[in-house]
């Protein structure tokens, strides 16, 4: 009986020692969390252009579609003014130029997504009969913007979604090649 007592005692002993040790302390435990910082680049173009104005704007279209692809709403805003000069020089249309400029103040990455759309379909116009050598791939996202899906130009066949970023960097397909 009084070895039953004994452990009973010491038992609760360390309870209350153990349970007093953990109030002792008021301050939280904090936990870092590491985000991902992989940086993704795009591939280096085999395009060539019959005119060094298309060439610029698709070099700086590729700049923010990359940014995109980042999630990287500030590197985003200065392709975009890099775009936006490059798309004045090729005299694109005060469509292109509103969703340039809409993109450029936002900071916003999915309001710069949203825009993205527009300046794709404009810059896919431009390469229309454009290029002299080389691909350019059209390529397609069906989950994009609640399944309306939306598409991006791109120097390789790789995918790299600038409209999820890491979320789902390789959803979409090669829909076409402009050559």
């Amino acid at each position: 009986m009084k070895t039953r007592n004994l452990a009973f005692i010491f038992a609760l002993c360390f309870a209350f020692v153990s349970c007093n040790e953990n109030k002792k302390s008021d301050t939280p435990e904090v936990v870092t969390v590491t985000p991902k910082t992989e940086v993704y680049t795009s591939a280096k173009t085999d395009a060539a252009f019959k005119e060094a104005t298309t060439a610029g704007v698709f070099d700086a279209y590729i700049k923010l579609k990359t940014a995109l692809v980042n999630t990287n709403s500030t590197i985003a805003s200065a392709a975009g003014m890099v775009l936006l000069q490059k798309l004045k020089e090729a005299q694109a249309d005060q469509t292109t130029l509103d969703s340039v400029e809409a993109l450029v103040v936002s900071s916003d990455v999915e309001a710069q997504r949203k825009e993205f759309v527009t300046i794709t379909a404009s810059v896919e116009k431009m390469l229309e009969g454009a290029l002299t050598s080389g691909t350019v791939y059209k390529q397609y996202c069906p989950m994009a913007f609640g399944n309306t899906g939306a598409y991006w130009l791109s120097t390789s066949k790789d995918i790299q979604n600038p409209y999820f970023g890491d979320k789902m960097l390789k959803c979409g397909r090669v829909a076409d090649e402009i050559k």
